[in-house]
């Protein structure tokens, strides 16, 4: 595809980013009575004041906007990541026991405790690129006794993997649910591609060795367990001991984890992981382009664990797509991966993007309809999905650029 394209794509991608995404965020969600920010607000914008405050909303909050204001700075950008990092170090934390309250009650009290492995791991992935804009030895620590914490209390030492949840002490917790629609299993595919992430992001920004080794391992989970190497989808729930215990298949996640693991080799540097991982990465991109994109460019959501298929479209599968595919063709230098890519963008910017409110959509039904059911913003709606493909989608064409 000619060079004018490619800009084309960046511009799109750059306009949605600042001029619907993070200024919405800026513009609707600062609770200014209570702190931080509102938990919920509705499709057509009611601000729901009474509304619990989750951990992952707040630390994808934190992410976003260090990573915007790392390339933007000068702008207020930097200053949402501030008001994220206060609010997350004084009603989130954990003074006594360390680690962070997985939600909170709108004045900012803790009304679940409990430590959920994916909150902390979010936390570490917000903190190490808040670091990256502030240079705070502090905040750089935090992230490091957390990565600690996670290490002595929910690493399986003898079958390797992470254990899903763990008490206000640490204790290893009998429900391990994420959220109510999730298997009660010892492990899941979830917990790990977050924790990969975060571990990916915390490794930019201290080499150490002992993380490096936990980096690859969870690349060799993946490999080893996660990944069916039958049919290239993911297996989201497992025993302790890694035998599957799930039917279902999540097409978002499958193509997000096709980049993720692509990252987290490329970062620690292992040429022999980098062209393992990328091999894969093509054969889930492929079985995903095959088999779960339909013809306008969106993405199907699931097969749940009863064999049925829920083909609407929610936002996050869709944003992950775009950047799973263009990272599909940063490798193989295939255009048909950047075709996938972009139509996929499109369907995004032409049913997703909420081009009068600002953000984007949670759910398109099969008839193209939006659910207007669902919260704009939420415990699991934040800005990171959307915020984090277009900055993605900006940084990925200028080094393809670069290379032309």
């Amino acid at each position: 595809m000619e060079i004018k394209v490619l800009e084309k794509f960046k511009a799109s991608a750059s306009d949605i980013l600042e001029n619907n995404i993070l200024s919405y965020w800026i513009n609707n969600t600062q609770d200014n009575d209570n702190g931080g920010f509102y938990g919920r607000i509705t499709d057509n914008g009611i601000v729901e004041k009474d509304s619990p405050k989750g951990l992952i909303l707040n630390s994808r909050i934190l992410w976003t906007f260090s990573n915007a204001a790392a390339k933007y700075p000068g702008g207020e950008y930097s200053k949402i990541a501030d008001r994220a990092y206060n609010y997350l170090m004084d009603k989130f934390e954990d003074k006594v026991y360390g680690g962070f309250y997985w939600m909170l009650d709108s004045m900012g009290n803790p009304i679940d405790d409990c430590k959920k492995i994916y909150g902390q791991a979010f936390t570490i992935y917000g903190l190490a690129e808040y670091f990256n804009i502030t240079k705070n030895e502090a905040v750089l620590k935090k992230a490091i006794e957390l990565f600690h914490k996670i290490e002595e209390h929910n690493y399986d030492k003898i079958n390797t993997g992470y254990f899903e949840v763990s008490y206000r002490n640490w204790k290893l917790a009998n429900d391990v649910r994420l959220s109510e629609v999730d298997m009660n299993e010892q492990k899941s595919m979830n917990n790990h591609l977050h924790i990969i992430e975060a571990y990916t992001n915390l490794y930019r920004y201290w080499k150490n060795p002992v993380l490096k080794e936990k980096i690859i391992q969870l690349i060799n989970n993946f490999t080893d367990h996660i990944i069916n190497s039958e049919t290239q989808h993911l297996i989201l729930f497992f025993d302790e001991l890694w035998n599957r215990r799930s039917k279902a298949v999540s097409y978002g996640h499958d193509i997000e984890a096709a980049w993720l693991l692509c990252e987290a080799a490329e970062v620690i540097g292992d040429k022999s992981l980098i062209s393992k991982i990328e091999n894969t990465a093509i054969k889930i991109s492929d079985v995903i382009l095959s088999g779960a994109i339909k013809e306008d460019g969106n993405i199907l959501y699931e097969i749940d664990n009863n064999g049925k298929l829920h083909d609407y479209t929610d936002w996050w599968p869709q944003a992950e797509a775009v950047i799973g595919f263009l990272n599909s063709y940063q490798i193989t230098n295939n255009e048909k991966y950047l075709e996938a890519s972009l139509k996929c963008w499109e369907f995004a910017n032409k049913y997703l993007v909420d081009k009068i409110e600002g953000e984007w959509h949670y759910k398109v039904l099969p008839d193209k309809k939006i659910d207007t059911s669902v919260h704009k913003v939420s415990e699991w709606k934040g800005p990171y999905h959307n915020g984090r493909a277009c900055m993605e989608i900006i940084n990925r064409i200028e080094k393809i650029i670069m290379k032309k």
